[in-house]
């Protein structure tokens, strides 16, 4: 239930989102997305599409202690804490512009992968396989590429220093290593699961008994 939920939740933002910012000229063009800082207006749309990520993520943590503990699970609370000042802060400071197309770029990889976990409980092996290559690609691409070569990029370069911008920079740079950790274990599995045809175990999985139970479906499969 839990991966179907957010499936639709990141399905929903990421085209809704799309939809909000396509006609917008700073959406394409991110040297207009900071003309006239800090007095732009902001679009009810946006301001309600902002208060629903942060009340989204603050889910998230909230359900933290319910979740399978995994080996990046200190990573996971991280990430949502992060999150969550990111969008308040951006929020106050008026950088809406910039937090939609950072929280785009990354919410156009995160329903695949839930979309992966729901095929892999259905048993659509290679269905599955197939999902969460798409997935991997596209992660990489859009955190390893995108996010830091130009969105992260103009935002150092256009934005001006002060105590606000050292705090976002701040916690971009700790998205960024965690996206770097995840992509090393994303890889990781799709070499030893699409190339080398291993048993496909979640890596991030540690040795709790929730985790054996879902390697021995897996194995099932095989």
């Amino acid at each position: 239930f839990c991966f179907s939920w957010r499936f639709t939740f990141y399905f929903t933002s990421f085209f809704s989102g799309l939809a909000l910012l396509y006609d917008k000229s700073w959406f394409w063009d991110h040297t207009v997305c900071w003309l006239r800082f800090p007095q732009q207006p902001l679009l009810p749309t946006l301001g309600w599409f902002y208060l629903l990520e942060l009340s989204f993520y603050c889910s998230l943590v909230a359900t933290l202690p319910f979740d399978v503990k995994r080996k990046d699970f200190k990573e996971q609370i991280i990430h949502h804490i992060a999150t969550i000042t990111l969008i308040s802060v951006s929020y106050c400071a008026n950088l809406i512009r910039f937090g939609m197309i950072v929280m785009l770029v990354h919410d156009v990889s995160d329903y695949i992968l839930e979309l992966a976990k729901m095929l892999h409980y259905m048993k659509w092996k290679w269905v599955c396989e197939a999902v969460f290559t798409v997935f991997a690609v596209v992660f990489i691409i859009s955190r390893l590429v995108i996010f830091p070569l130009i969105t992260y990029y103009y935002f150092v370069t256009k934005f001006p220093l002060f105590l606000v911008s050292c705090l976002i920079n701040t916690f971009l740079m700790i998205l960024q290593l965690l996206h770097i950790f995840w992509s090393y274990l994303i890889i990781q599995m799709v070499v030893s699961v699409i190339l080398h045809g291993a048993k496909r175990k979640d890596a991030r999985s540690d040795t709790e008994e929730s985790d054996k139970s879902e390697a021995e479906d897996l194995a099932k499969n095989e």
